[in-house]
């Protein structure tokens, strides 16, 4: 972790007041909790009480175990990508996505940053390696996307880069619809201050520091930033083929839920139970850059 104490800190103006916040602090600010649950426009006031989520979510899970047999027996292939900010959920939502299902098939790629022989290669190529063959289910704990976002924002790449990417990706992913595989893009989308907490908690938790990464601590003050390259993301690679799922996601337990109801609703498996499902809340989760303005 950086040992600049001024990477770790930042300031906010919180109810016309400039509030400042210091990672190392070992106590949360209280506008911090205060503000974290309903920040960015979150329309609920707490989160799903704790037993209900555990028994929609075990519900869910038994339909992802038919799914992975309807997989089996058509070799139909899927991919889920996971994208947010930092500590916008991605990984908890992946894990109980797959928890049951056979890692055989169900595969997790959390693809480190480029070898030197990687990034001499075309861009996607990395990517397009593990992806689905007959019957498997991928998950992308972020993926190709780093290029709309960390990359621009950290400046690992170049404008142009950039620019193409957001011009060349629809057509790549036309590619592979077209193709047969099942494409979902999740955006967890998550308040300024609930970002704050969660850096916090991981700050100060013995069994959650790891997860803090320098690239964490240099992103505090580039909320901005990726505020516009998330935009530009959106508005470019939302397209009718390859439709972007945004999901609000201050409630962990809500936004895993209901990203969990999307798919089961959309892949046509045997033996869905709709009554099992459920509905999905249409105050946390939508479609495109229009989602996040409603």
């Amino acid at each position: 972790m950086s040992n600049n104490a001024g990477e770790r800190a930042v300031d906010l103006v919180i109810d016309g007041k400039k509030r400042r916040f210091d990672i190392d602090d070992p106590e949360l600010p209280g506008w911090v909790k205060k503000k974290a649950l309903e920040s960015e426009n979150y329309p609920y006031d707490d989160k799903l009480d704790k037993r209900d989520y555990a028994g929609q979510l075990e519900a869910l899970q038994i339909e992802l175990i038919k799914v992975q047999s309807w997989l089996r027996d058509t070799g139909e292939r899927v991919i889920v990508v996971f994208e947010g900010r930092d500590a916008a959920g991605k990984g908890g939502s992946i894990n109980v996505t797959r928890a049951y299902m056979s890692p055989r098939t169900a595969r997790i790629v959390a693809l480190p940053k480029p070898t030197e022989r990687e990034r001499g290669q075309w861009y996607y190529q990395r990517y397009v390696d593990h992806f689905p063959t007959t019957g498997e289910f991928v998950l992308f704990d972020r993926s190709w996307y780093n290029r709309a976002g960390v990359e621009p924002v950290m400046g690992f790449c170049s404008d142009m880069e950039h620019r193409r990417f957001l011009a060349e990706t629809p057509d790549f992913e036309r590619l592979q619809v077209h193709d047969g595989v099942h494409l979902f893009k999740f955006w967890l989308n998550i308040g300024r201050e609930m970002q704050l907490e969660r850096f916090h908690d991981r700050r100060h938790n013995p069994l959650k520091v790891w997860k803090l990464s320098p690239m964490d601590i240099a992103s505090l003050n580039k909320w901005d930033d990726y505020t516009k390259k998330r935009n530009m993301m959106l508005e470019h690679t939302h397209s009718d083929h390859a439709p972007w799922t945004v999901v609000r996601a201050n409630d962990k337990r809500r936004a895993r839920i209901n990203l969990l109801r999307h798919l089961l609703l959309t892949l046509p498996y045997s033996g869905r139970d709709k009554g099992a499902i459920g509905e999905i809340d249409e105050k946390i989760l939508g479609f495109g850059p229009d989602f996040l303005t409603d």
